[in-house]
């Protein structure tokens, strides 16, 4: 039995395949009640995920500022704590300095009018003993190197001399100007004269 075919079924065999495809592309897409074009949806999903990294882009930028600001605020900080530090610290040294500098203006006066040397030599004697006593109570020492082996990494030679004592070879005999350190740290090398 033959069926007629009805007035669409005709309509679609009559038709190019290319215009089939379309057509059922709108048909399927009519059909769900929902536009032909799939990228909107998605458009619509990539523009809330953009806010919320624009979001967090936003915050970030904001930290990161906000960290920077106070960066710089701490570095001035401990720059001007650094500087008041070093005022201070300088303003007790001097401090405990003005006592030996007192002793200075007296000996100095009592030179110009006091013929007995003796008197002189023992204040000047008293004044150097308060200066090497100020000196080590704020950390500094003398470096003794009379008569110890040559070693130029902490040792300056100025001269070299010769010497009888083949013991003396190598060593120092002479300081020409001393040295010393700060809390264990060489401030000033001793200027030597060593024995060849």
């Amino acid at each position: 039995m033959v069926k007629k075919k009805s007035h669409e079924e005709r309509h679609d065999e009559a038709m190019p395949e290319k215009e089939k495809s379309d057509n059922q592309i709108n048909t399927e897409s009519d059909a769900s009640g929902q536009p032909a074009s799939e990228g909107e949806p998605e458009a619509v999903v990539m523009s809330h995920a953009e806010e919320e990294l624009l979001g967090k882009l936003t915050e970030m930028q904001d930290r990161y500022l906000r960290l920077s600001a106070e960066f710089d605020n701490y570095r001035k900080r401990t720059l001007r704590e650094k500087i008041e530090l070093s005022v201070a610290g300088g303003e007790s040294v001097i401090k405990k300095l003005l006592p030996i500098i007192d002793d200075f203006d007296r000996a100095m006066s009592s030179m110009r009018t006091s013929d007995d040397c003796n008197a002189v030599k023992a204040g000047l004697e008293l004044i150097y003993s308060k200066i090497i006593d100020f000196l080590k109570q704020n950390g500094v020492r003398e470096i003794e190197v009379l008569n110890e082996e040559f070693n130029g990494d902490l040792h300056e030679a100025v001269t070299t001399v010769q010497v009888d004592d083949k013991k003396m070879k190598g060593r120092i005999v002479d300081v020409t100007q001393k040295g010393y350190t700060l809390n264990d740290r060489v401030i000033r090398f001793p200027k030597v004269i060593v024995g060849e």
